[in-house]
Order: structure tokens, then C-alpha cells, then sequence
């Protein structure tokens, strides 16, 4: 079965509610259609009747059965405001009744108050938003102050493995981050690999020199923030700092890993040092290997939430929907 196809059988037994802040957008629209239609979830529409009706007439599909609200009027929008007043020091009740009535703002209130499971937003706005919107309203996981992205790596054949997964990150979001910050980016991946992967994360923390072979602030960044996240989580199979063939190739690691390691030749989660980094190999990787990357995806919050692309498909909306409720434990 398809990753994706299986990941669809897990929401539809799980009944799971999303909320799409962008009713606007006629993809959204046709999006919330398939989900329905297809029992994937049960889907939320954001969005001014206007907006809605002009955006229904584009999408040529209808929303019979499908909750659609009006973030600037509804019987919710009070008690968000409230909720939202007293997470925020120095924000009115009234003031905050304005920002919660932002169709991202009021989807994130929608999570954080266990209406709405998850967050699927952005094919209409910037990255920036959603990632405000998310941190203002849902907040980050417990422990973590970083909010990331990582990528779905499906590798066709990888050392005799078909359709082996990878979780990639941070790909997409934190420029060059602090050892701290890259421990958080760390700690966060993890999470996603035990809800997406199905199994035990095994952490590598990459860099161009493995276990002292090269020198420098880069390597030493990444020895530190190896610390870092050992610390908070020491259970955590982590490791490196690692080379990538050491940290994905056995007969690699074997070689040049000359100390006992739950994770040299055997991750399946890859942090990179830096968003340079993390960028090229994604795209190194889908377009030379041939491998599949679905994402990216934010990381590092309370609840899912995830940022489109603004040239997303309907097919890259539902997909990512499918994704972002595999991440619900």
C-alpha cells in the first residue's frame, strides 16, 4: 500500500476534525470535498460567507455537510478571546476578539481548545504567518522553544531496502540555528519519527566530521547541541557528530565509528547543521536518488499544524492534511 494510502486508513479509523483557515481558495474548497467525501476526516471550513460562496462557484463542488464558520462571527469567538486574553499578558479580551478573528488565528484557537485536532494553512499566506499564528495559539510542545519543519524522505531502494523512509530537518525553516536551537530541532524530529515512521528514532546530528575527524565552531556547534538534547532526553537513541555515510551506511560507520553506537549506520532521522545544509540534500536526494519528499512540515507544536505551499495542487492539500494527522499521537 501507498505511505500515503496508509496513512489515509489511520485517520479515517481515528474520526480526527482538521480546520482549513483558507475557505477563500478554491483548492481548499475541492480539498475539504475529498476529505469528506472520502471519510478521511471531518473537515472545517474558515472563510466569509462571501469569500466562500465566490470560492464554491470557482471550485465547482459544494460544502453539503461540511461545518464551515465565520471567523469574525460565530458563537466561539468570545470565549476564544478570552482563552487567547489570558495566554497573552496585556492583551483585552477586545483586543484579542480582533486578532482571533484572523481565520489562522481562530484555526489555531480551534486546536489549543480541542475543537479541531489539527491545522492545515498557508496556500494563501506566507510561511511566517502560519508559524506566528501556530506559536501564538496552539504554542509549542512542552520543551521546546524552536519551531521547525522536516521532510518525508521515501528512498526507492536503499541498500537493497525498498521505500526506505528518512525523517529530514530542518529543511525548510531555521536559517543557521544555535546548538540550542538545533537540539530542539533534534528533540521535535524525534517526535515525528515515532508518530510518522511507527518505530524508535534513531537520531543523527550531522556535520562534515565524524567523532572528532575534522575541526571548527560548525563541529563544535553540533558536538554541543548533541549535549544539549542528550540531556533533556536521555533516552533517546542520538548521536554524532556524524559524517552522512557514517550515519546511514553500516560498512561506514563501521569503519570510521570507533565507539559503541545505537545510531552510526542505522539512522533513520538526519538533522542537519544548518538550513544550507539540510536544503541541498533534500533536493540532492529526491531528484538524484530518485526518492519521494513529502513535505515540509512544521514541527515543534502543541498540536499539528502545517504550512502549503502557495502553489499546492487539491492532490498536495489532501496529502498533506493525511500527513499532518499521522503526526497526532
Amino acid at each position: 500500500m501507498d505511505i500515503i494510502e496508509s496513512f489515509a486508513e489511520k485517520a479515517r479509523i481515528a474520526n480526527l476534525t482538521v480546520v482549513l483557515p483558507e475557505g477563500r481558495d478554491e483548492r481548499i474548497i475541492q480539498a475539504a470535498r475529498r476529505l469528506k467525501d472520502d471519510n478521511i476526516a471531518e473537515p472545517v471550513v474558515l472563510g466569509s460567507p462571501g469569500q466562500i460562496a465566490a470560492a464554491v462557484e470557482r471550485a465547482g463542488v459544494g460544502l453539503e455537510g461540511i461545518a464551515v464558520i465565520n471567523p469574525r462571527e460565530n458563537d466561539k469567538l468570545t470565549a476564544y478571546a478570552e482563552r487567547y486574553s489570558l495566554r497573552r499578558e496585556g492583551i483585552s479580551v477586545s483586543v484579542a476578539k480582533r486578532i482571533v478573528s484572523k481565520p489562522l488565528a481562530y484555526a489555531g484557537m480551534m486546536a489549543a481548545s480541542g475543537d479541531a485536532d489539527a491545522v492545515v494553512g498557508g496556500i494563501a499566506g506566507a510561511t511566517t504567518s502560519v508559524i506566528q499564528a501556530g506559536v501564538l495559539t496552539i504554542g509549542l510542545a512542552d520543551g521546546i522553544n524552536t519551531p521547525s519543519s522536516f521532510f518525508l524522505m521515501i528512498i526507492p531502494d536503499f541498500l537493497g531496502e525498498k521505500d526506505k523512509p528518512f525523517i529530514y530537518a530542518d529543511c525548510a525553516v531555521n536559517i543557521d540555528p544555535t546548538a540550542e536551537q538545533l537540539a530542539d530541532i533534534a528533540l521535535a524530529s524525534a517526535t515525528s519519527a515515532r508518530t510518522i515512521l511507527g518505530c524508535e528514532p534513531r537520531v543523527a546530528m550531522l556535520s562534515y566530521s565524524t567523532k572528532g575527524s575534522g575541526a571548527g565552531p560548525a563541529v563544535e556547534k553540533v558536538k554541543e547541541s548533541l549535549e544539549i538534547a542528550k540531556a533533556r532526553d536521555p533516552q533517546l537513541a542520538i548521536d554524532g557528530e556524524f559524517q552522512a555515510d557514517s550515519a546511514i551506511v553500516p560498512a561506514v560507520a563501521a569503519k570510521k565509528v570507533k565507539v559503541e553506537s545505537d545510531v552510526a549506520g542505522k539512522a533513520n532521522v538526519l538533522i542537519f547543521p544548518n538550513l544550507d545544509s539540510g536544503n541541498m540534500a533534500y533536493k540532492l536526494t529526491q531528484y538524484m536518488a530518485g526518492a519521494r519528499a513529502i513535505g515540509p512540515f512544521l514541527q515543534g507544536f502543541a498540536k499539528p499544524i502545517t504550512d502549503l505551499s502557495r502553489g499546492a495542487s487539491v492532490d498536495d492539500v489532501v496529502s498533506a492534511t493525511i500527513l499532518t494527522l499521522a503526526q497526532i499521537e
